[in-house]
């Protein structure tokens, strides 16, 4: 059941899941960048979010190599894409880390772009998903891979209204490249 934030205009965060991540030996986790199957997925995450119609205003990005390329790739298919601030704080985050930089997000933003890591994104969603349309819910708990994306509808005047229970499921969707002949 969705508990309401508030009055005010629809607000959108799309939760982004880091494409696959290669695992060099040697390299240390934050520094691994993405794997081929990455490099397909990540810009098929950005036409399926351009197809949506649901291309951000700002992105907020991890620093982790893998995630920094997966925003690369998939704001390359859109036309200008949005300014994005790279946070350290969203590696290896937790669901009150990531609330935090989301609550800091300007009220100007009414589409915001979130990339980082598992857990915390799925945890995220599910924590702030009060309700969600179809089978969207099942799907998050059941599994939230690489390139996984998550957009949650909410009403609110600020960022800082976003709470647990306040947003609606809209859609989950795990966009996949195809691999060249």
């Amino acid at each position: 059941m969705i508990t309401r934030a508030g009055a005010g205009p629809l607000r959108r965060l799309v939760v982004l899941r880091h494409a696959k991540s290669a695992w060099p030996v040697g390299v240390a986790d934050h520094e691994r960048p993405l794997a081929p199957r990455g490099r397909r997925d990540a810009p098929a995450a950005g036409r399926a979010l351009a197809e949506a119609d649901c291309l951000p205003d700002l992105a907020l990005c991890s620093t982790a190599v893998r995630a920094r390329q997966t925003w690369e790739l998939a704001a390359a298919q859109w036309g200008t894409p949005p300014p994005v601030r790279v946070d350290g704080r969203l590696y290896g985050a937790d669901v009150s880390e990531l609330l935090e930089a989301v609550h800091e997000v300007p009220d100007e933003v009414g589409t915001l772009l979130l990339i980082g890591h598992n857990p915390g994104l799925e945890e995220l969603v599910l924590e702030l998903a009060g309700d969600g349309l179809g089978d969207a819910l099942d799907d998050v708990t059941t599994k939230f891979p690489t390139s996984a994306v998550a957009i949650l509808a909410w009403h609110g005047t600020t960022w800082e209204e976003l709470a647990p229970g306040t947003a609606l499921l809209t859609d989950m969707v795990v966009p996949r490249g195809k691999k060249k002949a």
